[in-house]
């Protein structure tokens, strides 16, 4: 199989990825050479709660959405993928169907490795057993750190940090020396990111603005402060 043909930008995404830039110039050309691309429009379905693993995917471009259902029927994300994050490998090995329900959020580009070429990867190249414990090691740090600030942090604090994360992954700076979010993100998926309510996560946006630390936009945010939104942070 060819390389993928990816814009310059999204190859950018890939090899700056924080997993994939430390993997061998062979590993990166051997998962590169049996990858293919994917290209999915806003809200588009990438994959269905139970649906059967077959494809090991990274971001390229946009977000992945990842959600699920309530007993009330309400649909509730719990997470968005960034460019240059790799997703879908717990399933290839545990051989389990897919936990969650996964859509485009944004124009969305994939980078995809079929399930064969996945596990034919593992057999020919021992460095990514041991790259992929790394990055599973990883997942599990970031989810104590989550249970940790949910059970001990007010939700001021956690929404500081959830929106100077997304101003890592997402920001776009601007001449001004302010940064846009380019993730487009209602209140409401503010709340549920951060299990609150909309209308206490509004509140706390407010006052953010009071303190010049954010500018709250239809559907956007713009950090005007990373100072004060980490001193709120750390409060």
């Amino acid at each position: 199989m060819n390389t993928p043909v990816l814009t310059m930008a999204e190859r950018q995404s890939i090899d700056s990825g924080p997993w994939f830039s430390k993997l061998s110039s062979s590993l990166r050309s051997a998962i590169l050479a049996r990858a293919y691309v994917r290209r999915l429009a806003d809200g588009a379905l990438m994959v269905s709660r139970g649906a059967p693993a077959d494809e090991w995917c990274c971001v390229a471009k946009g977000a992945v959405r990842v959600s699920s259902v309530s007993l009330s029927g309400k649909q509730v994300t719990l997470t968005y993928v960034e460019p240059g994050v790799w997703f879908g490998d717990i399933a290839l090995f545990d051989g389990m169907p897919r936990t969650h329900d996964a859509n485009a959020h944004g124009e969305t580009t994939l980078l995809c490795v079929r399930k064969a070429d996945f596990k034919e990867l593992l057999a020919q190249h021992v460095e990514l057993y041991d790259a992929l414990l790394r990055l599973q090691c990883r997942r599990l740090r970031l989810m104590f750190d989550a249970i940790e600030d949910l059970n001990t942090r007010p939700l001021a604090a956690r929404l500081a940090k959830q929106i100077l994360l997304l101003a890592r992954s997402y920001g776009q700076e601007e001449s001004d020396g302010i940064t846009r979010i380019g993730l487009q993100l209602a209140q409401e998926d503010l709340a549920q990111l951060l299990g609150a309510s909309r209308q206490r996560v509004n509140q706390e946006l407010k006052s953010f603005e009071r303190e010049g630390a954010v500018r709250v936009e239809p559907t956007r945010l713009v950090v005007l402060s990373r100072s004060k939104l980490l001193a709120i942070a750390e409060r």
